[in-house]
C-alpha cells in the first residue's frame, strides 16, 4: 500500500477518489507534453499530490512551470539530481529526474510535501509525458503519410478525367461543363489547405464527385449505390480516407473487368463505431495477396493508397483499428473500415 506523509493509516476511502482525481489531472494537464497548454494545471495537481509548498516541473534548462513561489535553491538541487541520476535533496528541496522514453528530459522538484511519494509521483510525470511524445510521434506520422497520399494522387485518373471531359466538349458541351465543375470540386478537396480531419458527409461528397467522373469514363457503364445512415454524417475522420478505398476499387477491381460493374460505398452506426465499407464486384485478388498491399510490400500502384490508410488509422485510433480486406480471386473486393464514433482530439476544424 502507497503511503503518504500526513496520511497514518494509507489510502483510503475519500482519499483513494481525490487520489485518482489527482492523477487524472496530471495526465489530462501534460496531455500536450511538458511545454502545453496544460502544464500549469498539471503542477499545480502536482502539488496537491504530495501535500508540497511548491512543485517545480523542469527541463533539462531549468524550471518551465511551478506551483507556489519557486525562491533559490531550485537549480542548484536540479543540477544535483541530473548529476547523480535518481532523487535527491538539498536544504529543503527534493527532486528526481524524468525519464521519458530512456532519455533524460526534466525532472520534478518539490519543497516540502510527501518525500516518499516523490519518485512513484515522479514515474507518473514522465509515463504521462511519454504518452504526450508518443501521440506527437503518431500525428507526425499521419501528417506525412497524408502528405505523401496528395502527392501521389493517381495521375492516372487526372490523365482519364481531363481526356473524358475534353471528348465530350463538342458533343455534350452540358456534360462537359458538368465534369469539369466535378473535377474542379475534387481537386479543390484533395488538395485544400485544412485540418487532419474532415466529417464523413465531407468525404462523401468528395467520392460521390470521383465517382462521377469516374461513371462518364467508363460510359455509364458503372453501377453506383452510396447509403451513408445519417446519424455517421457528423463523425470525424481521417482526412482522405474513403477517397482512396474507392479509387482502388476502381482501378484494381473493375478496370480489369469486362462489362458492366459496380461500386457500393455505405456507413453505419455499430455500438460506439463509425463502419464504413467500400464494395466491388470485380477482379478481385488472392487473400494473401491483399496482405501484402496492407503491408506495403505488394506492387507500389496497389499499395501505396491502402497502405497509406491503414497506416494513418493505426497511428491515430490504435492498432486494432486498421483496415480490414475481405476478397478471394473471381470474387470481387471489401475493404472496411472501424473507427469509434468518438475520440478525443479527433475534430474537424
Amino acid at each position: 500500500m502507497v503511503r503518504w506523509r500526513g496520511w497514518g493509516r494509507g489510502v483510503a476511502g475519500g482519499d483513494v477518489v481525490r487520489v485518482l482525481e489527482g492523477v487524472r489531472g496530471v495526465d489530462s494537464g501534460l496531455r500536450d507534453g511538458l511545454y502545453g497548454r496544460g502544464t500549469g494545471r498539471a503542477v499545480r495537481r502536482l502539488r496537491g499530490l504530495l501535500g508540497a509548498e511548491v512543485v517545480v516541473l523542469a527541463d533539462l534548462d531549468g524550471p518551465v512551470a511551478s506551483a507556489g513561489t519557486v525562491g533559490e535553491g531550485v537549480r542548484e538541487v536540479l543540477a544535483l539530481a541530473y548529476e547523480q541520476g535518481g532523487v535527491v535533496q538539498r536544504g529543503p528541496w527534493a527532486a528526481v529526474p524524468l525519464l521519458v522514453a530512456g532519455e533524460l528530459s526534466g525532472a520534478l522538484v518539490m519543497r516540502g510535501g510527501a518525500e516518499e511519494a516523490l519518485a512513484p509521483v515522479g514515474a507518473l510525470v514522465a509515463r504521462s509525458l511519454d504518452h504526450a511524445a508518443l501521440r506527437r510521434a503518431r500525428g507526425r506520422i499521419a501528417q506525412a503519410d497524408l502528405r505523401t497520399l496528395r502527392a501521389q494522387i493517381s495521375p492516372h485518373f487526372l490523365h482519364n478525367a481531363l481526356a473524358v471531359i475534353g471528348a465530350r466538349i463538342r458533343t455534350e458541351p452540358e456534360r462537359a461543363r458538368e465534369l469539369l465543375h466535378d473535377f474542379a470540386d475534387y481537386l479543390r478537396y484533395s488538395f485544400a489547405v485544412r485540418g487532419d480531419y474532415a466529417t464523413v458527409a465531407d468525404e462523401l461528397q468528395a467520392v460521390q464527385t470521383y465517382l462521377e467522373l469516374q461513371r462518364a469514363r467508363f460510359d455509364d457503364r458503372m453501377e453506383l449505390m452510396v447509403r451513408m445512415a445519417p446519424d455517421i454524417l457528423a463523425v470525424a475522420i481521417p482526412f482522405l480516407v474513403i477517397q482512396p478505398l474507392v479509387e482502388n476499387a476502381v482501378r484494381h477491381g473493375l478496370e480489369p473487368k469486362t462489362g458492366t460493374g459496380g461500386i457500393s460505398v455505405s456507413g453505419f452506426a455499430e455500438g460506439p463505431l463509425c463502419v464504413i465499407e467500400v464494395e466491388d464486384d470485380g477482379v478481385g485478388m488472392d487473400p494473401e495477396f491483399a496482405q501484402g498491399v496492407l503491408a506495403g510490400t505488394g506492387p507500389p500502384t496497389r499499395s501505396v493508397g491502402l497502405a497509406n490508410v491503414d497506416r494513418r488509422l493505426r497511428a491515430v485510433y490504435g492498432a486494432e483499428y486498421g483496415l480490414v480486406i475481405e476478397t478471394a480471386p473471381g470474387n470481387g473486393t471489401k475493404v472496411v473500415v472501424r473507427v469509434p464514433r468518438f475520440r478525443r482530439g479527433v475534430v474537424t476544424g
